[in-house]
């Protein structure tokens, strides 16, 4: 599994289709190796990342800012905004990825996300531009929760795929190198008896990422 997770992140597993995570990864990758490979003095850092997803997104024409629909607003936490997709079936998120160093750790911690739980996978659909903030704009099927979900359940859950709880609601998986955090109640929801992890803040030990 830790060979596949590293094709997961590097976008040459077999069993995920080509899809706009990957390729704004590749294209924030492609920028950093350019930089180095011009031994720019100017480190490849978050700033430098957003302007790169700020190209991408006008060539690829991905800015979402005039279809968010306020009245399908649902709820927000401190990284992201939620709205009811116009289907009912899926909810879009605007996340401004304040729990991640780089662009680049937050499109790994999706692809992980989705290889690890991909009931709720997300899809990259866009970019959104808030108070001078780059946002990303993310789809996601919608769980209805039908019950309180028990932190016992989770622990057990994420132990039997190998995780241990490292304190409070954070899980450390020692073979893959992957920290899951922040896996509480309102991330983890339960319909009719089955987990759905909903919002995960996914971290890879250094020498994968």
């Amino acid at each position: 599994m830790n060979h596949e997770i590293r094709n997961v992140i590097s976008g040459n597993s077999r069993n995920s289709e080509r899809n706009l995570i990957k390729t704004a990864l590749f294209f924030i990758r492609e920028g950093k190796r350019a930089s180095i490979k011009t031994e720019k003095s100017e480190y490849f850092n978050k700033e430098n990342e957003i302007k790169k997803l700020i190209l991408f997104s006008d060539i690829n024409k991905l800015w979402y800012n005039d279809k968010l629909d306020e009245s399908r607003y649902i709820a927000e936490g401190a990284e992201q905004k939620v709205y009811l997709d116009y289907d009912g079936r899926n909810v879009i998120k605007i996340n401004d990825t304040i729990f991640y160093e780089s662009w680049k750790d937050y499109f790994i911690s999706l692809l992980i996300h989705n290889y690890l739980f991909p009931a709720t996978s997300y899809e990259l659909i866009g970019f959104y531009k808030n108070e001078q903030k780059l946002c990303s704009v993310v789809r996601q099927p919608f769980v209805e929760s039908t019950e309180p979900t028990d932190l016992i359940k989770v622990r057990d859950f994420l132990k039997a795929n190998g995780f241990e709880r490292k304190k409070n609601n954070d899980y450390y998986n020692n073979e893959l190198g992957i920290i899951l955090e922040d896996l509480h109640d309102e991330n983890v929801l339960t319909n009719q008896g089955v987990l759905f992890v909903i919002d995960s803040v996914i971290y890879l030990k250094k020498d994968l990422n």
